[in-house]
């Protein structure tokens, strides 16, 4: 007994339910003489056996394990489950405790014995461990697929077991490509059979809005040449997986034919890049990033979403005429075109100095012919002119030269070239959209090469380049993720150090490149997560935010520490030799980073107390003028500036630090353009009377210093925001603005979650919706609710599909059954619109997800069919109204809707 419960199991055959031997056990698991995950595994096991199918022991026995578990006050893993426990083992236990509810199900009910509820309660604790179905032998998939998924259509299920059960089908279910093909077969067949009017609505070959609002959402360029956005972060376009998944689960969704598929896609974006210029003052930098995004980056995309779904639900040779006839159809919309030329052209003449350009068309035909979706005989006919009148300069170079284009752009980048001629040749890049692949292929090639073979003079040359030229991370990040490019750069400054290098000087300046570019980038990229992966590897952000926090010196340890005192010393010591190589050695550049806040804070301190002359002070700052160390500026500016402002304009020695710093002739444009918003935001106007108490500092220098790094040469006058705005209407006024815009919509969802809480952003939506639905336009509004809650949002922005459906629909449903029936009938139909709309979406999107990128991960926060099913519980609720009743009927006898959900019928 000792070992093994199974004595005292045998006897409950002949004494069921005994509460002695209950209470043995208990004492015995209480003792240690029987750990719990070994009774568990015991337990389980034995209930198999039908000689303890009886309700009152199998119930005994559950809250045996559970009353151990909760007393614990641990949580399953190293209660019920052991810590190291093989997965096999694992598996086994949860296959046996789902036999058990089975069991609980088949056995006579008793009043006095919830075996149903324990068993439930038992499995819930268990499941979660079970989730590694990878490593299951491969015969026992099926088998345990068909049971799990027959345990979900008969038996009436607690939702907490059923939400569980369901992801653990679905995980399952991916390890059957057969019974996978079978299932998105049969969705796709439900959704090709539909009426127009059950999902895609009248008028949806002609709609634009689901296209313009994803490719919004992808190349999201902004008037402001300081910030990517999503451009580099996952779903955005330079995440070329994630984006071919999002088209194949778009098209699946939108049940279009393969032409139709294209042309409007191709239409979207040329109308996108039509409407990219408007009145700002830097517009047409978003012309340029929808040129190089629509003939650089598109045709790319297009040939792995064609690869991805060739087959699926057309015939092969639909998919190979299918581009060609869209092309031909765009071709001919002549105003289109013409507008996208005028726009090309513009930009060209504002950013590119040059006052011609090729029109739009012919660089399109190009890139296809060039990736293979088209054949030059095609091109050739829709374009006749596309070999003899256009030759894209670059490729044109290279093939002169007898190399391919990505060697001979790297022969033109390489470290020993003038820094000025690589920029010069890097615009010439820029200006051809047809090697803007090749040209960031070659940026990723010097940031992934492996750690042990990094070039550093190389990926500084890089670095300079891509921090001197801002266009070219616009271009790169279009086909990159700059996150990869980040997180590859900030290991490399994690890794590296000096104490084996020839010249430290040099290589301190080299890495010094590098931190400047991962300062920029992770501001301009929008990077807002605390670590980025790379690998099995976690890379803080850290290391970069807190360059900026000027610590006392003695929380510094160990090589911190020291560093400090040397550095000091060597800084600020009247009699210091200055800085040698053996500091330089000594010293990683990261810790450098680290102190140098903390070195001007102390410095500036024990000048004021009159421990160091300020000539001293003033010869160590001269250093940090030096390309040796200027690139720790970003830093020590931030935390001056934070000083001065805990500090208001009684800080004179700070205050004469910072212009010293900004206003240097050495100051890299890196930490000018970091620092320019809390210059512009710490001396928006300082008040005449301060102005002698401050001198000779400046303001009005340095605030011009900040706008000509933004950009911005002139100052604009203030704008009044008047007495009744509040931060809140930004998001108001971008939805009304995504309604407002009939051809090319666009809603930075994720901004708007920045202003407003999701509750709050939901019920502005619904708001918008409500209103353009009583006009008798219910389509468009049923468009952007499905875009809005089944886009994946980035990092810090939660999933909006759980929300919308568990938290915001049951408060709707409610509200409209105090409406008039015609409200309550255009409340209810508005519902299922969108509903039903975004939960097929969501399925497409996770099934295009696997099939694509090999995820399993719920982007949206959870399974679009475990989402659909506790929907539909909640809507069947005890109490709920007519409402509620009604979009149930209307979901449920929906053979589309039920097709893919049957979840959602599961209670009835």
């Amino acid at each position: 007994m000792c070992s093994c419960p199974d004595s005292v199991l045998f006897l409950f055959r002949d004494y069921p339910g005994d509460p002695t031997l209950q209470v043995y056990l208990k004492q015995a698991i209480h003792d240690g003489l029987i750990s719990l995950p070994k009774f568990v595994s015991t337990f389980l096991s034995a209930a198999k056996s039908t000689n303890l199918h009886h309700a009152a022991t199998l119930d005994m026995l559950c809250r045996v394990a559970l009353d151990a578990h909760y007393a614990s006050g641990m949580p399953p893993l190293g209660s019920i489950v052991p810590y190291g426990e093989q997965i096999h083992d694992l598996l086994a236990t949860v296959f046996n405790s789902l036999a058990l509810l089975r069991t609980a199900h088949a056995l006579p009910i008793s009043h006095f014995h919830q075996l149903t509820t324990s068993a439930s309660e038992l499995l819930i604790l268990l499941l979660p461990f079970a989730t590694d179905v990878s490593q299951m032998p491969p015969q026992l998939v099926r088998p345990c697929y068909e049971e799990v998924n027959a345990m979900l259509q008969v038996l009436r299920l607690a939702p907490a077991v059923r939400q569980d059960l369901d992801s653990f089908a679905f995980s399952l279910s991916l390890l059957l490509p057969d019974t996978q093909v079978a299932r998105e077969a049969q969705m796709m067949h439900t959704v090709l059979s539909i009426g127009r009017g059950d999902l895609t609505g009248p008028g949806s070959d002609t709609d634009l809005v689901t296209c313009s609002l994803i490719l919004n959402g992808l190349v999201r360029p902004c008037s402001s040449f300081a910030v990517i956005h999503g451009r580099a972060c996952e779903f955005g376009a330079g995440d070329g997986d994630h984006i071919v998944a999002l088209l194949v689960g778009l098209y699946r969704w939108s049940a279009w034919k393969p032409v139709v598929f294209y042309t409007q896609l191709i239409v979207s974006s040329l109308t996108c890049l039509a409407q990219s210029v408007d009145a700002g003052p830097n517009s047409t930098r978003a012309a340029l990033i929808w040129r190089a995004f629509v003939t650089g980056r598109l045709p790319l995309l297009l040939h792995r979403f064609q690869t991805a779904v060739q087959g699926d639900s057309a015939p092969d040779a639909e998919w190979h005429g299918a581009l060609q006839n869209a092309v031909s159809l765009v071709l001919r919309r002549s105003d289109l075109m013409q507008r996208c030329d005028n726009m090309s052209l513009q930009m060209n003449s504002d950013i590119l100095g040059e006052k011609t350009s090729p029109p739009v068309a012919v660089e399109i035909l190009h890139q296809l012919v060039s990736v293979g979706l088209m054949e030059i005989s095609t091109g050739a006919t829709l374009y006749p002119a596309l070999f003899s009148d256009f030759h894209p300069r670059l490729p044109m170079e290279a093939q002169e030269a007898g190399m391919d284009l990505v060697p001979y752009i790297e022969s033109k980048l390489v470290a020993e070239s003038n820094i000025d001629d690589a920029i010069a040749f890097v615009d010439r890049c820029c200006r051809d959209p047809c090697s803007h692949a090749a040209f960031a292929k070659v940026v990723e090639k010097r940031f992934t090469s492996p750690s042990h073979s990094v070039d550093l003079e190389s990926l500084s040359h890089t670095c300079r380049i891509l921090c001197r030229y801002n266009l070219a991370l616009d271009i790169v990040s279009l086909h990159v993720k700059a996150q990869v490019l980040v997180a590859y750069a900030l290991a490399f400054i994690e890794d590296y150090d000096c104490e084996t290098v020839g010249d430290p000087r040099t290589a301190v300046t080299h890495v010094g490149d590098v931190v400047l570019f991962v300062q920029e980038a992770i501001v301009r990229c929008n990077v807002s997560y605390p670590t980025l992966r790379l690998g099995e590897r976690q890379l803080s952000l850290d290391l970069i935010r807190s360059a900026s926090t000027a610590r006392p010196p003695l929380e510094f340890k160990g090589d911190d520490k020291q560093a400090y005192g040397a550095w000091f010393k060597a800084l600020f010591d009247s009699s210091s030799e200055g800085i040698e190589d053996t500091i330089l050695r000594n010293t990683r550049p990261k810790t450098l980073l680290r102190i140098a806040a903390t070195l001007f804070a102390q410095a500036i301190i024990f000048c004021a107390e009159r421990k160091i002359d300020r000539s001293i002070l003033n010869n160590g700052i001269q250093f940090f003028m030096d390309p040796l160390l200027n690139w720790t500026s970003v830093g020590v500016a931030k935390s001056l500036m934070t000083e001065i402002r805990r500090r208001g304009y009684r800080a004179p020695l700070h205050l004469d630090v910072l212009q010293t710093l900004l206003l240097s002739s050495s100051c890299p444009p890196t930490v000018l353009r970091l620092s320019a918003s809390s210059v512009l935001r710490l001396f928006p106007a300082v008040p005449k009377h301060e102005l002698t108490r401050i001198a000779p500092f400046d303001p009005a220098l340095i605030r011009r210093a900040a706008l000509n790094a933004l950009g911005a040469p002139t100052e604009e006058p203030p704008r009044s925001l008047g007495q009744n705005t509040v931060w809140t209407d930004h998001s108001s006024q971008a939805i009304r603005n995504a309604f407002a815009d009939a051809q090319a919509p666009a809603l930075d969802v994720d901004r708007c979650l920045l202003f407003n809480s999701p509750m709050d952003f939901l019920m502005m939506l619904w708001n918008e919706i409500s209103v353009t639905a009583t006009r008798g336009n219910i389509e468009t509004p049923k468009r952007i609710a499905t875009y809005v809650l089944t886009m994946p949002r980035r990092a810090q922005s939660p999933p909006l599909l759980p929300i919308f459906l568990h938290e915001h629909v049951p408060g709707l449903v409610a509200a409209a059954d105090g409406f008039s029936l015609s409200e309550q009938a255009t409340t209810g139909e508005l519902l299922i619109a969108v509903i039903s709309s975004a939960l097929t979406a969501a399925l497409h999107l996770e099934y295009a997800l696997h099939s694509v990128c090999g995820e399993q991960q719920m982007v949206l926060g959870q399974s679009a069919a475990a989402m659909a099913r506790r929907l539909g519980n909640d809507l069947r609720r005890k109490g709920n109204g007519a409402t509620a009743a009604m979009i149930v009927k209307r979901l449920t006898t929906s053979q589309p809707f039920a097709g893919n959900f049957p979840t959602f019928m599961a209670d009835l």
